[in-house]
């Protein structure tokens, strides 16, 4: 069964679009090792706390994550690119500073599955930006929904300062794999230091 598009995501309030599209399956890898979600009432800890859960492996990985990263880095290097899946980072759940959520999701999520299935067709527009490939507002289907545009904007573009302020948090994120993490990954990190600079 060939799979067109693998779909991460996480629970983020700021910062992380409402959907990126990687620029190749590196990259890909790259977005799904920082994929992070913030606590809430269900998982241990502070709420809202920043805690990363590559892949949403973490738990379940019985080695070093480090090492599960090569491993999709491997597949890409031996696979046929035009025939690998694209990858896309989701995020349903960001809010505006009064703590509104700016996108309505459930049913609506089908919206960006949409815009996702025409990336994969080759027939939908996407920006490139620091942090991947981006829709403009007026590639995702809007029609008779009750969004205003301002939100639209916010959740479709890049939060500079919030993806700077994450770099360190990153860094940290791989120096607990302890040296595991991919020489690709760390170029892609530093690649979106320097773009977002």
């Amino acid at each position: 069964m060939p799979i067109s598009a693998i779909l991460f995501g996480g629970r983020r309030r700021t910062t992380v679009p409402l959907v990126t599209e990687s620029f190749d399956w590196n990259h890909g890898v790259f977005l799904g090792s920082i994929m992070a979600s913030e606590t809430t009432a269900a998982a241990g800890g502070a709420l809202g706390k920043l805690r990363f859960d590559p892949m949403a492996m973490l738990p379940f990985c019985g080695y070093n994550m480090g090492d599960y990263f090569a491993h999709w880095l491997r597949i890409g290097k031996q696979a046929d690119a035009s025939k690998l899946p694209k990858i896309f980072f989701v995020n349903w759940f960001r809010r505006d500073e009064n703590g509104k959520f700016l996108w309505p999701g459930f049913g609506e999520n089908s919206r960006v599955l949409k815009w996702v299935f025409e990336r994969v067709d080759g027939k939908a527009a996407a920006q490139r930006t620091a942090i991947g490939l981006l829709p403009p507002v007026s590639a995702l289907d809007t029609t008779a929904l009750d969004v205003p545009a301002a939100d639209l904007e916010q959740i479709l573009s890049v939060d500079v300062a919030g993806w700077t302020d994450a770099i360190e948090q990153i860094k940290q994120h791989y120096a607990s794999f302890n040296g595991h993490v991919p020489s690709e990954l760390q170029a892609s990190l530093a690649t979106l230091e320097r773009e977002l600079a």
